[in-house]
């Protein structure tokens, strides 16, 4: 979880280095510099978010494999019995 939250801040902080950078302007200015952690909080708050997102994809998937698993075992089991008897 840690991981995505940095990677996404640094990503932010990278953003806003790309802009200066494109405006041609000094990275390290006094009127510039709330500016970067404002970034790093904006790309830290998608990482969380995103986190959250994929913690629930992944629960939601991992149930409908399990009701995906339950329904084969109840199709085999009844093909079992069904074979059993015409036998």
């Amino acid at each position: 979880m840690v991981n995505r939250i940095l990677f996404w801040a640094g990503f932010g902080v990278l953003t806003r280095a790309w802009q200066l950078g494109i405006e041609m302007r000094p990275f390290l200015t006094r009127r510039d510099l709330i500016a970067f952690p404002v970034f790093a909080a904006v790309g830290g708050s998608f990482g969380y978010w995103l986190q959250g997102v994929d913690e629930r994809q992944t629960a939601v998937l991992a149930e409908r494999k399990q009701a995906i698993l339950e329904k084969r075992a109840r199709r085999a089991q009844r093909e079992a019995e069904g074979g059993e008897i015409a036998a």
